[in-house]
This record gives structure tokens, C-alpha cells and sequence, in this order.
């Protein structure tokens, strides 16, 4: 019999490492993560997120953030691509590790973007699950850089960035907020460059998730 599975590989994509797993978002997974969302990201006073995404009204928020996640099933392919995997740690659903491509067969680069729930944050969460999204990026999915960026007035991320790895590349005049002018530091990370974490990654649903993208035809 058919899954949903087999149609988007996505969805049966694991990685373990240690206390982290990151795999594939259900659409029960994804209530749960709204309801996090909903409950707090940020500081509503400021806004870490290039698309302002949790400004959206709380009883609203779900919908929308539902409608996001089903359009990135709609429009994968090998030739652009979102995966992002929800991050569950010690078997609680925390927050969502992404990684965003286009042209991936050719330029082999990604960038991550992740978000945790407020009572998750302050724990190490943001650089574990980061560092094991880099591993399999590069370990298993043949990347050869990766890319991602944070507001000069987001510390938090930017650290996290650093204990990973990732160096400074520029920094870009973005509106953020209707109106509001605010500047984003550019990251990449190379392999060699990449801060492990203490857990080798233990992977499933690899095969699968490679064909899908365009690395095994």
C-alpha cells in the first residue's frame, strides 16, 4: 500500500542524535506546533524574522501557519525545495529546524532557519538542533556550503550561528516590519568550519529523501 510517506519522502525523513530527533512534520504535528507558536516565539516587541510571520492575529496564526507548511509540500522538487523538520527533544516537540534551496543540484547551498518555543529557549535547544540539521546537510546530503543570517538586534541567534560555525559574509538593509528599516547579518558555513555536536546522527529515510531532491535519479 501507498503512504503519504512514499509520495513526499520528506515525512519519513529521521535524524537522531542523542536527546535530538528531527523528522518529518505530520499534520498533527503541525497543530501542535501552532499552538506553540501561539503561546510565544519572540519578544513581540521585536521581530526576528525576516518575514514577520508571528505577527498575524493568534486566532489566525494556525491556519496561516498550517497553509505555510502544506504550500512547501505542494511546491518540493528537485528544483526548489523547503525541508523543514520539526525538532523534538528528549520526546517533546519543541520547535521547527528548516533549510531553504533553489538550484540545490547546482549550487549545493541551503539556508537554515529554525524556531523554538519560548519556554524551550535558553536550554542549548538552538545549537544542538542546528548542528545536527548542518551534519546531515553535509554528511548526507552532499551540500558544500550553508548559508543563513540574523537581525544585528538578535544577539541570541547570532550566537548560535557562531557556536556552529558559521562566519560573517556582508550585511543587508532589510524592512522588517511595515515601514521599519533594520540590518541582517549574512552567515555561511563551510564543512570544514562546522562545529559538531557530541552525538553521531543515526539517519532514516535517507534513500528515499536523496531521490526526491534529485541526488539519486
Amino acid at each position: 500500500m501507498t503512504t503519504i510517506g512514499d509520495l513526499l519522502p520528506m515525512l519519513d525523513l529521521q535524524v537522531i542524535a542523542g536527546p535530538i530527533e528531527l523528522r518529518g512534520l505530520s499534520d498533527a504535528d503541525l497543530v501542535t506546533l501552532a499552538e506553540i507558536a501561539v503561546c510565544g516565539v519572540h519578544d513581540p516587541a521585536r521581530m526576528p524574522f525576516t518575514f514577520p510571520w508571528t505577527d498575524a492575529d493568534p486566532e489566525e496564526l494556525p491556519l496561516r501557519f498550517a497553509q505555510y507548511h502544506w504550500r512547501t509540500r505542494v511546491e518540493f522538487g528537485p528544483e526548489e525545495w523547503v525541508l523543514n523538520l520539526g525538532v523534538w527533544h528528549e520526546g517533546e516537540l519543541v520547535g521547527v529546524q528548516g533549510l531553504n534551496t533553489k538550484g540545490y543540484l547546482v549550487t549545493r547551498s541551503g539556508e537554515t532557519g529554525s524556531w523554538l518555543g519560548l519556554e524551550h529557549q535558553g536550554r542549548g535547544l538552538g545549537t544542538a538542533m542546528r548542528q545536527v540539521m548542518c551534519a546531515f546537510v553535509f554528511d548526507h546530503l552532499d551540500a558544500e556550503e550553508i548559508t543563513s543570517g540574523a537581525f544585528t538586534d538578535n544577539p541570541a541567534s547570532l550566537g548560535v550561528s557562531r557556536k556552529v560555525g558559521y562566519r560573517e559574509n556582508g550585511v543587508v538593509r532589510r524592512e522588517r516590519r511595515p515601514g521599519e528599516l533594520a540590518f541582517t547579518v549574512e552567515l555561511l558555513l563551510r564543512p570544514e568550519d562546522l562545529v559538531r555536536g557530541e552525538h553521531p546522527l543515526e539517519v532514516s529515510g535517507l534513500e528515499a529523501f536523496r531521490r526526491s531532491i534529485g541526488l539519486d535519479s
